[in-house]
């Protein structure tokens, strides 16, 4: 059962700590799925990004990325937590970075999973959807069925399995609704944003979670594990059979990557991966930039310019 807290903090599950940063859409609730499954192992955190009208938490546009920071940093001082491993999701994937460049002292483990390219950017035509949000979100709204429905297929063969998290996310959308104009907000904030510094200074262990690179038609796969390259000792995972909503469409093999990785299976070299491999469906590969998979080398050379 879940905890909310006054300060609009939601706490799942117990064991060590791990907070969970969602993604543009700035709710929690749809990243319900990868909480749950996380709580099994973790005592799980999260909370609405700020700007959301439950968060209680106002934005300040001249900050950036730190009102997001400054969030997490008040969880754990609120839950009086020294440490914690640090998990972003998409868009706060980037926040979780920021937090592990600027606050290395909390930060026992960092993830990123399904994060936005070091140097991002959006499409022209997403571009044209954040600068006028009230006009074409709903037309963005109603295109992302569309993008996402061969990774759903691919990660939920069954049928009914399928329409039972369609029906899920119709709820929680009914319960939660999204506003595309915070959403556009956000993505304004990332467009062009050059993450390099902030890779360079993290010292946590660091995990980059992304799905096929076929199957991902929201952030790229080649871009996100550009990140190995970046960040000293990250190591990288490809979740298969999913592309960027891997999290929520196989939680309980996301949610076991992490364990192994906060637990130190992290620090294993790629070539020991093999056992966590076969059991949570994913293929590691190291910080070359590339990936090996069926005889096929997969490079990060590609422009990223898709929305998170």
């Amino acid at each position: 059962m879940a905890i909310v807290h006054p300060m609009q903090i939601v706490e799942y599950g117990g064991g060590d700590p791990l907070v969970l940063i969602p993604g543009i859409q700035g709710r929690w609730e749809y990243m319900r799925p990868a909480i749950e499954a996380l709580a099994a192992s973790f005592r799980v955190i999260t909370f609405p990004l700020c700007g959301e009208p439950d968060s209680q938490s106002a934005l300040d546009p001249s900050k950036g990325l730190d009102n997001y920071v400054a969030q997490v940093i008040a969880a754990l001082d609120a839950k009086q937590i020294e440490r914690a491993a640090i998990c972003g999701v998409s868009f706060g994937g980037l926040v979780a970075l920021r937090v592990g460049a600027c606050h290395p002292d909390r930060v026992a483990a960092l993830i990123l999973a399904s994060t936005p390219a070091p140097l991002w950017h959006l499409r022209r035509r997403h571009q044209m959807y954040a600068r006028a949000p009230w006009i074409f979100g709903p037309v963005f709204l109603a295109e992302s069925p569309w993008r996402l429905r061969a990774e759903i297929a691919a990660a939920m063969p069954d049928r009914r399995r399928r329409w039972s998290f369609r029906r899920a996310v119709l709820q929680t959308f009914a319960a939660a609704p999204v506003s595309v104009a915070r959403m556009a907000a956000r993505a304004r904030l990332i467009d062009g944003i050059d993450m390099r510094g902030e890779c360079a200074a993290v010292t946590a262990p660091t995990l980059i979670i992304t799905g096929e690179h076929l199957l991902d038609h929201i952030v790229p796969a080649n871009g996100s594990s550009a990140y190995t390259e970046l960040i000293p000792n990250a190591r990288a995972v490809v979740l298969e059979r999913t592309g960027h909503l891997g999290s929520i469409t196989r939680p309980d093999a996301f949610a076991t990557l992490v364990y192994e990785f906060v637990n130190g299976a992290g620090k294993r070299t790629v070539e020991t991966r093999t056992e966590a491999t076969e059991l949570t469906g994913t293929k590691a590969y190291g910080g070359n930039g590339s990936t090996q998979r069926n005889g096929a080398t997969e490079t990060n050379g590609r422009k990223n310019e898709y929305f998170c």
